[in-house]
This record gives structure tokens, C-alpha cells and sequence, in this order.
């Protein structure tokens, strides 16, 4: 099955003949915006000093699929895998998989990652992956259009749907009807479950699991985050976003057709892209407050990178998750592509800041966002996301209050957790 999948990989070889040392590394990149050609010029690079040849293995869109696709080929100890890239939140589903990089990386070198990273990427005291790029949610915002209409830059959930209102039922009077408020990823997967932790963490409404394992979904201040939110859909953000991951809610937002938007920061370099309809005219911040009470969070995002312990070339495959998670490629990265570094000394750089100047004002956003539930619920936490999109995604599509829907997700969720013993 894995052999099948791999025949759809695109290779690039590199031609370097006499080198006895020479190697075909497979590496398993992304696919959101230009993630795949940046990894793979990165990798081309490396394998052009080091004399291999890089495989780039294509991977499904939907952050599910590709656990599905790891799991099933790592755990059948396939070597059609090398250098695997990992969701910050699978560091311990896969961890037994993976080589530990601890005594190929000098702690010195390992100090110059931000630790909550570090920390995360260990696993009963092994290093299983390298931190490459982290995430937080943003909050994009069309400047022409908030300057046209004098409107400032919302600050809570509540002001932003006062100004979208304003804003596009000017537009819609000049005859661009086909503007909307506000976009974000409301699929049900798990763009859904950082989405609406943001909503339920900036109201006051916890992280769905205390860090005990304690379910604590089920409260006033979540029902009221759902409950407003879910009143925004079919009004200040269009029906379709029940069926938009990042990508779509993108293409809206950069053809100029809504004036907010939430997405990760790998949106900034798109949107400014010399053939951007809005090249410009964007601005970057925090998300809203869930109100005056409430605060700006964001979910922590990001990607690691690992080898896999059934790659027969370790050494080499260790080598190039060194030299793409070195200082110089996640430099290089941030300034094509507004990919955040996982070291802190970047955000410092002069060339970074003039490529991305919101990394300066929002490093905070990206070094203190909140942290799905993922190390306290264990190899239970799919079934816990899954669980808790599809109940906020019921109640964002009118099937259910969200007080209804909560109530019911509390009582699975105690089920699969045995009152909160992961």
C-alpha cells in the first residue's frame, strides 16, 4: 500500500557520480500554500553540498490524512520514509517511531530553540524531532477598507463583527455585493479544533482539558464563545466557511473578498505576492478578545521535523533535519515565505523583520499561544479533536445549541478518558 502511494512522489535527483557515500533520502514535506517548493529548494540544497539525491514524498492536504498515511507506514517499519515532517501535536503518537536526536545535537545548539519547543519534542527524555517553523492563529485585516470607512482595528470578537457589518454594508451600497466579513476555517478537522479553542480560550472558557485531564468543556464562558460565534455564520461570515480550511478561507480573503481574516502566518507572504489582488493593503494582529474580560490567543501551531527509525540512512537523513532546521534555511524560509523561525534570535534579524514586520510586534502571540490538549489526553487526543470539532461544528451549523452540544461532548469525552484518566 505504502509502495502505491510513494509511486505518486515526485522525485529530484541530483547526479553525482563517483561519490560512494551517495544517498536517496525521502522526505514527507507539506502542502499548504508554497510549503512544498520551499522544503523542497531546501532540501535540494542540502543534498547538492552533501552529494544525495532527495525524494519528496507527496502527502494528503488534511492534517488527518497525513497522520493516517505516518501511522500506517511507520508502524508496518517501512523504509520508504527518512526525514518525516510531524505536527507539534504528534510528537508522542509517533515517538516510538523515531530516532532520538539528542546526542546528534549539542545542547548548546538545542539552546538556541525556543524551550517550550524543545520540551514538547521530548518524549521520556528523548529528542524525537527538531522544531522547524512555528504557528500561532492571526487575525488579517483589510487597511484600505477600515481606513475608508474610519473604522480602528477591532480588539474583541464582538468589535470585529461591528466593524465587518459597517464595513461591507458600505461596499455592498457601491456595488460589491460579493464582499464578507470575516472568514476562518470551520471545516470539520483540525484547522476546526484550533479555531474554536482560540474562540473558547479568549472568552475565558479554558482548553476543553485542564492539565490534570480534568473535561472541562462543559461552561458558561465556552457556551458563550460557541454561541456568539456560531450567531456570525450566514451574517458576518459567509455559510460557506463551514467547509473552509485554510486554503479556501485564503482564496477569499487575498481576491479582495472579505475584510478579515483568521489564518496562519504562512498567509502573509501570499498575500503580498507581486500577482496579489490585495499586495499592500493587508494588515496583521492578535485575535480578538472573547470581550472586555476576555484575551488575544491564538493556537499553538507549528511543525517538527524527525527521522524515522526505519530509515537505512540515519546519518544522512539526521543531517538534513540539522541543516533545514538550522539558523540560515529557517532565516532563508522566513524571508520567501513568512515562515517563523523556532529560534528566538531570528526574530531579531533586520532582513526578517523588514520581510515580515509583524514578527516583531506578535512574537508574544507565537511564543504564548495556547497548546491543544495533546500531551495530557495521549494517543486518545484524535479521538478527543474529533469529538470536540464535530460538536462545535454542529453547533456553528444550527444543529444544536451550543449549551445542548457541549453538555453532550462532556459525557463522551468522560467516557473516553475515564473521568479524566488519560
Amino acid at each position: 500500500m505504502h509502495k502505491a502511494i510513494l509511486g505518486v512522489a515526485a522525485t529530484v535527483a541530483l547526479t553525482m557520480s563517483g561519490v560512494a557515500s551517495a544517498a536517496t533520502i525521502s522526505i514527507a514535506c507539506g502542502s499548504v500554500g508554497q510549503e512544498y517548493e520551499v522544503c523542497k529548494q531546501g532540501a535540494e540544497a542540502w543534498a547538492k553540498q552533501n552529494g544525495h539525491t532527495i525524494r519528496m514524498v507527496s502527502v494528503p492536504a488534511d492534517a488527518n490524512e497525513q497522520l493516517t498515511f505516518f501511522q500506517q507506514l511507520l508502524s508496518a517499519g517501512s523504509e520508504d520514509l527518512d526525514v518525516v515532517r510531524i505536527d507539534v501535536i504528534w510528537t508522542g503518537l509517533l515517538a516510538q517511531h523515531l530516532v532520538d536526536l539528542k546526542p546528534q545535537v549539542p545542547d548548546a545548539e538545542l539552546g538556541q530553540f525556543f524551550k517550550p519547543l524543545v520540551q514538547n519534542n521530548t518524549v521520556e527524555g528523548k529528542l524525537v524531532a527538531l522544531p522547524w517553523f512555528t504557528d500561532a492563529g492571526l487575525l488579517y485585516y483589510r487597511k484600505d477598507l477600515l481606513e475608508k470607512y474610519k473604522q480602528q482595528v477591532p480588539t474583541t470578537w464582538q468589535e470585529l463583527a461591528t466593524v465587518a457589518k459597517t464595513v461591507t454594508e458600505g461596499e455592498h451600497k457601491a456595488g460589491n455585493t460579493r464582499l464578507v466579513g470575516v472568514v476562518f476555517q470551520a471545516k470539520a478537522a483540525e484547522s476546526l479544533t484550533c479555531n474554536a479553542l482560540e474562540w473558547i480560550d479568549s472568552f475565558g472558557g479554558g482548553t476543553i482539558v485542564d492539565e490534570a485531564g480534568k473535561v472541562t468543556i462543559n461552561n458558561p464562558k465556552a457556551i458563550e464563545a460557541l454561541t456568539f460565534m456560531a450567531s456570525l455564520v450566514g451574517t458576518v461570515a459567509p455559510k460557506g466557511v463551514l467547509n473552509y480550511s485554510e486554503e479556501e478561507s485564503r482564496g477569499v480573503f487575498q481576491s479582495g473578498q472579505a475584510v478579515f481574516m483568521r489564518n496562519w502566518p504562512y498567509a502573509w507572504a501570499l498575500a503580498n505576492a507581486k500577482d496579489s489582488p490585495v499586495k499592500d493593503k493587508v494588515g496583521v494582529t492578535a485575535l480578538p478578545k472573547g470581550g472586555p474580560e476576555g484575551k488575544h490567543t491564538g493556537t499553538l501551531g507549528g511543525w517538527q521535523l524527525s527521522v524515522s527509525k526505519y530509515s537505512k540512512n540515519q546519518e544522512a537523513a539526521i543531517g538534513l533535519a540539522k541543516y533545514l532546521t538550522g539558523a540560515e534555511e529557517q532565516k532563508r524560509r522566513a524571508l520567501v515565505a513568512s515562515f517563523n523561525p523556532t529560534r528566538p534570535g531570528l526574530y531579531q534579524d533586520a532582513e526578517v523583520l523588514k520581510a515580515n514586520p509583524f514578527f516583531a510586534t506578535l512574537q508574544n502571540t507565537f511564543t504564548q499561544a495556547v497548546a491543544r490538549p495533546s500531551k495530557v489526553t495521549r494517543g486518545k487526543y484524535s479521538k478527543l479533536s474529533s469529538e470536540f470539532r464535530n460538536a462545535v461544528h454542529s453547533t456553528l451549523s444550527g444543529r444544536g445549541s451550543a449549551e445542548k452540544n457541549l453538555k453532550a461532548l462532556e459525557g463522551k469525552l468522560n467516557g473516553l478518558s475515564r473521568n479524566g484518566k488519560w
